[in-house]
């Protein structure tokens, strides 16, 4: 089949955690012929669906890592990415969102607009990622679609409108009403796959009418001649296409927001939302991707998706499986074609194209080349997440993601000699894989440790190392990432000399300390006359910079801390790089003693949803957790409440939660900010860390 580009879509589907998007994308493929089967998501026919290609996602029914697939719809082709919903995993959704050019965004009939919604909403705009909305699980009780599109403008103030109206809801759910074409779409067949248009239910026809002209005022906002045709002929002598081109331009600004809705679990209203994807979501000519020119001062360049020009192309994603490194590649400008040359712009390194394949979820099958606006795999290139690969002479690089500084912590000790090489291994390929992932050697203990953004984040790594390695671990109490900083000012002047025989060491340091809210360090050189010889300035910064990486209270990083040297002296002889680093960090200890320094915990904001019957028992959970509760609400028998609370506070929350809640209460939780311990957590803390290092001492001895 010809490549053409117009016909191109790569979206992804992304929301909040259980919202049906595995349901939604299993749909997508079977209606575009890509598979002949459905299969349930928690694999209990024992296959489950085909995008959850990890047996742990099958059995925990839930999606770890995105998974990318193409297909067919009519005659255009779609690339399709299934990001996960829960919040650990967020840098699965951000790298995928990093390459992809629309979105749907799906959403709960019941539950509406949730907490991972709203991070996934700030993902999308963050890429500036058009999107339209599906309205999933209106066959629910207590479904209300309307409902979800006022929380669609309130709670994230998108311009939202409704496309489709369900025709019935919760168990009577069987169509949907187009509002474009106001025609009735049903679902026949025993997977939906008949699709049947008819004429819309007398019922029906008013409010029909009422959504219609509400959506035909909005489109018209990014049409003048769609306007002066509704204000001659009225709502009904509309033209079509006139409105599906008003939408699109609507929604390719990021300034529209079409609500789609229907089941996909029951096979109701997936073919509609698949030409909507067609007809509103952009195809990657209409996307404008730049590049940083390497050679000429990272200069901005804007990319074409043309063919013709040199190859430009961003690897997302690394997946290293049983057959090597497979690395998901989106091409933005010019081809990779088999057997070609490729440069690395990071690595400076040069690679030979070997093995070139499109991805079916976990099947692949080889191709000759990836065209402009496609999303291939190459099979065997040493590179990392986020490097740009380049051929015709030009040094470009596109901007990488964003990634979020892992939380929490845990020990790992392998259980005998053969688990100790192979963790090794799969640490090795986690770290490369995943860059929230992140593993090292504790000095003192010599303990392994691992850091993630959740619970959930590292017991999938420990479980993954048990199934796939083979490598039984034990791990250690979590630890979280605690930091240290100064509430106030402090003085200092610090004198290092050493004298052992021969040149010694010689500086003098001076200056003061201060809080800075804005930023994690400053160094600020306020030196007169030539105290401190400009070649050791550096020296200063580079001892201070050490001296932050441990506080004097449990150990942790410093951060929010502003540096002024004034003064100093040195010694014609005596004066070095070495003194003055030693210098400094003599200096920052002596003022950060004076600047009342404080420890810092990460705290969470955690969503928790139950029935209405359990709201206080989600308050009292909050409150026996040194948690603030920042609001609640209550809709359709169903308790919302938000809160922050310190994440050391919530190790094995999920299990009390469900016993509190006799198993129908579940949460999220992410990163918010750092904020001051207590005083009597913080005198724990110092406790517990002077005993632990008077153990290492002991131990040296």
């Amino acid at each position: 089949m010809a490549w053409d580009i117009s016909k191109v879509r790569n979206i992804g589907i992304s929301a909040h955690i259980d919202s049906g998007k595995t349901t939604t994308s299993e749909r997508i493929l079977f209606y575009c012929n890509k598979i002949h089967a459905i299969h349930e998501v928690r694999g209990k026919d024992g296959v489950g669906a085909v995008m959850d290609n990890m047996e742990l996602e099958r059995e925990r029914g839930i999606t770890i890592q995105s998974a990318a697939t193409q297909v067919q719809w009519k005659d255009y082709t779609i690339n399709l990415i299934d990001t996960p919903g829960h919040v650990d995993f967020t840098v699965e959704v951000e790298r995928s969102l990093r390459v992809l050019d629309g979105a749907i965004m799906i959403l709960c009939a019941v539950a509406g607009v949730q907490s991972q919604s709203i991070t996934v909403d700030r993902q999308l705009k963050r890429y500036h990622v058009p999107r339209v909305a599906f309205v999933n699980k209106c066959d629910r009780q207590g479904a209300n679609p309307i409902r979800v599109r006022m929380q669609l403008r309130e709670k994230l103030g998108l311009n939202a409108y409704m496309m489709e109206l369900p025709i019935g809801l919760e168990d009577k759910l069987e169509g949907v009403v187009d509002l474009v074409g106001m025609k009735a779409i049903y679902f026949d067949g025993p997977n939906g796959e008949d699709v049947r248009i008819a004429e819309i239910p007398a019922a029906l026809k008013a409010d029909a009418d009422k959504y219609r002209e509400e959506l035909l005022d909005a489109a018209s906002m990014f049409d003048d001649s769609l306007m002066e045709e509704i204000m001659e002929n009225g709502y009904d002598g509309v033209a079509e296409e006139k409105v599906i081109a008003a939408i699109r331009k609507g929604t390719l600004a990021e300034q529209f927001v079409g609500v789609f809705c229907g089941s996909a679990h029951v096979n109701k209203g997936i073919q509609p939302l698949l030409d909507a994807v067609v007809r509103y979501l952009p195809n990657p000519t209409e996307v404008v991707n730049t590049a940083y020119d390497l050679d000429n001062n990272e200069q901005e360049i804007t990319l074409e998706s043309v063919d013709t020009k040199p190859t430009v192309a961003l690897a997302f994603k690394l997946d290293d499986g049983q057959y090597g490194q497979l690395t998901y590649t989106r091409v933005y400008q010019g081809k990779i074609k088999k057997g070609e040359e490729l440069y690395n712009t990071r690595s400076k390194k040069r690679f030979k194209v070997g093995r070139l394949v499109r991805m079916n979820s976990a099947q692949m099958e080889d191709i000759t080349e990836g065209c402009a606006g496609d999303i291939v795999a190459l099979f065997g290139v040493d590179c990392a997440s986020g490097d740009t690969f380049v051929n015709g002479g030009i040094n470009y690089s596109m901007a990488s993601m964003y990634v979020p500084e892992p939380v929490i912590s845990l020990s790992i000790t392998p259980k005998d000699k053969q688990a100790e090489m192979q963790m090794g291994k799969a640490l090795n390929r986690f770290t490369k894989e995943d860059p929230t992932f992140q593993t090292y050697t504790d000095p003192e203990s010599g303990e392994t440790i691992i850091k993630g953004m959740g619970e959930l984040h590292l017991a999938v790594y420990v479980e993954r190392m048990k199934r796939e390695y083979n490598c039984e671990v034990v791990t250690g109490a979590p630890q979280v990432a605690y930091r240290e900083s100064i509430t106030t000012q402090g003085d200092f002047n610090y004198t290092h000399k050493k004298q052992t025989g021969g040149s010694g060491q010689y500086g003098r340091v001076a200056g003061f300390m201060e809080p800075d809210t804005e930023k994690d360090y400053e160094f600020v050189d306020a030196i007169k006359g030539g105290a401190i010889p400009n070649e050791f300035i550096p020296s200063c910064d580079k001892g201070f910079r050490k001296a932050i990486t441990e506080g004097s209270l449990i150990g942790a990083p410093i951060v929010g801390v502003k540096i002024t040297i004034n003064d100093g002296q040195s010694h014609p002889v005596d004066s070095n790089d070495n003194a003055f680093q030693q210098a400094a960090i003599g200096a920052f200890r002596e003022g950060y003693a004076k600047a009342k320094p404080v420890i810092l915990e990460p705290i969470m904001k955690v969503q928790m949803t139950a029935p209405t019957e359990f709201q206080g028992n989600l308050f009292g959970l909050i409150n026996q957790r040194r948690g603030v509760i920042v609001d609640s609400t209550d809709e359709n028998n169903t308790s919302t409440v938000n809160a922050e609370v310190p994440l050391s506070e919530m190790f094995g929350f999920s299990t009390i939660l469900r016993s509190s809640t006799q198993g129908k209460g579940e949460f999220t939780m992410e990163f918010e900010k750092y904020g001051k311990v207590p005083n009597n957590v913080s005198e724990e803390l110092q406790a517990k860390y002077k005993e632990e290092r008077a153990k290492a001492a002991a131990a040296k001895k």
